[in-house]
């Protein structure tokens, strides 16, 4: 009898010829005993009773982060919510006074003090959408949720430009002279909203909106020039000529970074050239009245030479 530790081995030599007596030994291992089995199949740290399904809660990972997260989440995502709802309803009152500063284009200029007032009364509507805006944005961070609303207020500042190069939005009320170009801090008071802040986080106007809806004024008036030879007003291409050229002009002197701001400033350049167009046809065939012509010879000699 041979023993060990783990196992107690009985060796048994064969007794056979000696021509097998090659064969190996032949070992056999008794049974363990239960005590033995029961201390190595228990894993470290778990009782004999433990059921393998219950596994202790981790100490190291607290279930209330995630808690937190989605908490934070779902107040972002209510935000956002109540941000596109007013988003929507300043859009709503965008078209409506977009519509009617359509009209422009089928309307003599004498006509023109019945339908500002109609663009007036919508302007107002934006006015009152753009103070919930603000009053919504200004709780969180600008930069944080301004793409939602970008365009709709570049689309605003549009349609205020627009009315108040038409002669709308006086102090008085009454239609004023065409060709007004209404500053960045007029279109921030019209809308009573603060303008380029640079010491505080809050809901503003900024230069970029401002500019690019300048690009779309001169988009407009280009074919506004157009339309008005067809209701015979032969002034306004004249007119509309000296402004965009003006407005070319002031663009040349901004060192524009944004992409997008400056691939619309080069596109304004076309709106000139067309307007350019029709005020060269009307000059062919002297329709141009007296004294636009003797304003555009004075801008054509006036401007410098390459």
């Amino acid at each position: 009898l041979r023993y060990s530790q783990s196992n107690v081995v009985v060796v048994f030599r064969s007794v056979l010829p000696k021509k097998h007596s090659s064969h190996r030994l032949r070992a056999h291992k008794l049974p363990r005993s239960n005590s033995h089995r029961r201390s190595v199949a228990t894993p470290l740290g778990m009782d004999n009773d433990t059921n393998m399904g219950e596994v202790p809660a981790s100490r190291l990972l607290d279930p209330q982060i995630f808690e937190h997260l989605k908490n934070k989440i779902d107040e972002d995502q209510q935000v956002r919510d109540q941000m596109s709802q007013t988003v929507q309803k300043l859009d709503r009152a965008i078209s409506y006074v977009q519509g009617l500063l359509s009209r422009i284009h089928a309307t003599p200029r004498e006509q023109y003090g019945p339908l500002l007032s109609d663009v007036q009364a919508g302007i107002q509507k934006e006015i009152e959408v753009v103070a919930e805006l603000q009053e919504i944005a200004s709780k969180h961070p600008y930069y944080k949720y301004n793409q939602k609303w970008n365009r709709q207020v570049q689309n605003a500042i549009f349609t205020v430009l627009l009315c108040g190069w038409l002669g709308g939005l006086t102090s008085d009320g009454k239609p004023g002279p065409v060709a007004r170009l209404l500053t960045l801090e007029e279109v921030g008071e019209i809308f009573k909203v603060p303008v380029n802040l640079k010491d505080r986080d809050a809901f503003h106007l900024t230069i970029e909106e401002y500019l690019l809806a300048l690009t779309d004024l001169t988009q407009e008036l280009s074919r506004l020039a157009t339309n008005a030879v067809t209701l015979s007003d032969f002034a306004m291409p004249v007119e509309i000529s000296s402004f965009v050229k003006d407005l070319f002009a002031g663009f040349q002197l901004l060192n524009l970074k944004n992409d997008i701001l400056r691939k619309r400033v080069d596109a304004v350049k076309y709106d000139v050239k067309r307007v350019e167009d029709v005020v060269y046809d009307l000059s062919l065939r002297n329709l141009i009245p007296q004294k636009q012509k003797e304003v555009a010879t004075a801008e054509s000699t006036s401007a410098p030479k390459a």
